[in-house]
């Protein structure tokens, strides 16, 4: 889909329209250092973080990992059991082990500045380095979530389904406000929120869209249970047992050893 100038624009009015009026603006990982920069180290955070929890719930927990662990140095200095409390809340816990594998990486080197060398840290895809070098460096990045296919779903493909990433990319590299690059995928992670709120799930006309699986009984949940239990302290087998009443328990805990989630000494469980 080729867009006029005139599209372009009007795109652009309805977008920082929105964004003039409604900007989450004082969302903690939006906030510049002294010096009007952005800590690459804290937008890596608050980027993982959100990659499968709402906004809401990632606040308050974005704000005390960061006090806990205001540096990728400190990050990489600490246990791998103190990082997985920290996070719990967060669900899908995987993100916190790599989130701790990839501070460990920077805290040897620069930090990544480029997409090639941001995507070979642990956790971090296309999309999640280019969602770092457009808020850390304001550079020229393309990258897709859902708040940003609501927005050029709603505003253009009226009636269509399968709608790929690829038509929408296409899309994002003509409206792309190559000036005001943070401010502009701020707009479309505000305007795509307020939209799902208001109009509805536009995802779902995506050929990307799959409806996410039933978290209640799952083995997601299960794990999410062996995890708080240790996040308490040690535990035996048994002591697990009498806590979780599942016959997956003990292959979810091979899982687990198997991953590096938890470690097993002395005939007991720990983070």
């Amino acid at each position: 889909m080729q867009l006029t100038n005139q599209q372009i624009q009007l795109f652009h009015e309805e977008l920082y329209g929105f964004y003039k009026e409604r900007a989450r603006a004082n969302l903690p990982w939006r906030q510049p250092e002294l010096d009007g920069s952005f800590d690459p180290y804290k937008i890596l955070v608050s980027e993982i973080m959100l990659q499968q929890t709402q906004v809401n719930r990632v606040i308050p927990k974005y704000l005390e990992f960061l006090r806990q662990f205001p540096k990728a140095v400190d990050l990489a200095r600490a246990e791998q059991g103190a990082v997985l409390r920290a996070w719990s809340g967060l669900g899908y816990n995987r993100r916190a082990k790599y989130l701790h594998q990839a501070a460990k990486t920077i805290s040897m080197q620069d930090f990544p500045q480029t997409i090639t060398e941001l995507v070979k840290l642990p956790g971090v895809g296309k999309n999640t380095a280019g969602a770092i070098m457009a808020y850390t460096y304001n550079q020229r990045a393309i990258f897709i979530e859902t708040n940003i296919r609501t927005v050029y779903i709603h505003h253009f493909f009226h009636d269509s389904t399968d709608i790929s990433d690829t038509q929408i990319a296409d899309l994002l590299e003509q409206t792309m406000d190559t000036v005001n690059l943070r401010d502009f995928y701020w707009a479309l992670m505000d305007y795509g929120s307020y939209l799902k709120q208001t109009v509805g799930n536009l995802n779902k006309w995506s050929s990307t869209y799959s409806k996410q699986s039933r978290f209640k009984g799952s083995i997601r949940q299960l794990r999410g249970q062996v995890l708080r239990e240790l996040h308490e302290g040690d535990k035996t087998i048994k002591e697990l047992r009498d806590s979780i009443a599942d016959e997956r328990l003990p292959a979810v805990l091979q899982a687990l050893l198997e991953e590096g989630m938890v470690q097993f000494a002395n005939k007991k469980y720990h983070l």
